[in-house]
């Protein structure tokens, strides 16, 4: 591996003292002298290395302005992000909501967070399957799992060494494990962490994949890797909108990607990446239960992956008929964004396709129990919804998929009070079932009497 002291000069540089204590306040810097942050040019190049060394896609680094300063992009973002949360629309996801001593919203500013922050390197990796789609056609009594929890791996001896596609026995193979892209990805961040400390020496650093106070869009913007959706995802113009995004954040001042400070000062708007969305609304247009109610402003109370996903309890009666077939997450933004229809497909060996959670069949999740759910989803996102969440989810599918014969375990879950939740979106199903049956019924002409000759 070629060492990232190949691009650095020996000098005195600033670094960032991180605090000495939970909850100490102010940082101080000190100087010190030793191998000094990489030029420009050789930071980008070994940072890009490392992330396609790590499995990544792609990559940038963006800085951290203190708050207040810095591009109109971020400031930008810590009034609306304010705003969003006073409204209601970060739903019952208390960690979005959490302050510091001095009232101010974490998540509002990477300083506010972590005041030793100085640049952010964000990394993607594209898990695009390149398979079916939520609204295409799909056999009946199927459910809809987001793609991006379709993800597994096998491991090398199970392969023997080899692809799938290169095998020589007839025996299919086994089943791919669940794997879950934080641990994934995580993992690769780790990985370029240390090798970034082997050549620079120590500094501070957190990396992070969905769990940090980091506006991981807004840094991956302002590194290069591409522009804000009207669907609020990341688009990328050769990538798409498939990508899952991991930071690095370090106490580093490292020189932003050029695509972020062409003028050498802080970001020039003129030269990020373009918003190429144009007067496209067709994200905001499909979506069913109106979540995106306005270009980039998402509403989580009214979104589809919210209420399968991350909502306790029962889901409010009036979205569950949009819900349809959904059961984890949903994927109808993306699907229908102009981007990602030449996307490429991912040929990432860890986040590769478990085929059967691709329009799973609903009374085959019906009958999962808690060792099943846990060897089919242990270490996949499917997770974090637990079992009572996922029968919940399902139990609402089956209401708008318009089969009776789902009401016999319907009605077994309707009378099971161990699950309060459970049993009442199964009474809710069964109610939305024999509607539909009577609703049908009333259509159905009477047949014509014979005529008399």
């Amino acid at each position: 591996m070629r060492a990232l002291s190949d691009f650095t000069v020996t000098r005195k540089v600033k670094m960032i003292e991180p605090p000495a204590r939970r909850g100490q306040r102010g940082i101080e810097s000190m100087e010190t002298s030793r191998t000094a942050v990489p030029q420009r040019e050789g930071v980008e190049e070994t940072v890009a290395r490392l992330a396609r060394e790590a499995g990544f896609s792609l990559s940038g680094i963006a800085a951290v302005p203190e708050p207040g300063e810095g591009p109109a992009a971020l400031e930008g973002f810590a009034a609306r992000f304010s705003e969003w949360v006073e409204e209601g629309c970060a739903a019952e996801m208390e960690y979005l909501k959490r302050r510091d001593e001095e009232n101010r919203l974490l998540r509002s500013s990477l300083r506010v967070a972590l005041p030793w922050a100085r640049s952010v390197i964000v990394c993607a990796a594209n898990y695009n399957a390149g398979r079916a789609k939520s609204m295409d056609p799909s056999s009946e009594g199927s459910g809809w799992i987001s793609r991006y929890a379709w993800t597994g791996y096998r491991k090398e001896e199970e392969r023997g060494g080899l692809p799938d596609s290169h095998r020589m026995d007839a025996a299919a193979p086994e089943p791919l494990r669940p794997s879950d892209y934080h641990t994934v990805l995580l993992a690769r961040l780790k990985r370029m962490e240390i090798a970034l400390k082997e050549s620079m020496g120590p500094f501070e650093s957190r990396s992070y994949v969905d769990t940090g106070p980091v506006a991981e869009r807004v840094y991956a913007r302002q590194a290069g890797l591409g522009w804000t959706g009207k669907n609020t995802c990341l688009i990328n113009q050769e990538m798409g909108s498939w990508l899952f995004l991991g930071v690095i954040v370090t106490a580093l001042e490292l020189p932003p990607s050029r695509a972020s400070i062409p003028n050498g000062d802080w970001f020039d708007q003129n030269h990020l990446a373009p918003d190429r969305c144009g007067s496209c609304t067709r994200c905001i247009d499909a979506c069913p239960t109106g979540a995106l109610v306005a270009p980039r402003q998402l509403d989580a109370r009214l979104c589809i992956s919210y209420l399968t996903i991350e909502k306790r309890g029962g889901i409010p009666e009036p979205l569950r008929a949009q819900i349809g077939r959904q059961v984890f997450g949903c994927d109808i933004c993306q699907e229908v964004c102009p981007w990602n229809r030449k996307a490429p497909r991912s040929t990432d060996p860890e986040l590769a396709l478990r085929e059967e959670l691709v329009n799973p069949a609903l009374e085959w999740l019906a009958e999962l129990d808690a060792e099943g759910f846990r060897r089919l989803f242990k270490y996949s996102p499917l997770s974090r919804t637990k079992l009572r969440g996922l029968l919940r989810n399902v139990a609402i599918a089956m209401g708008n998929s318009g089969l009776r014969r789902y009401l016999p375990r319907l009605e077994k879950w309707a009378a099971d009070d161990s699950d309060p939740v459970l049993a009442e979106a199964a009474q809710w199903a069964i109610g939305r079932l024999r509607e539909a049956s009577e609703a049908i019924t009333e259509l159905t002409p009477e047949p014509a009497s014979p005529q008399a000759y």
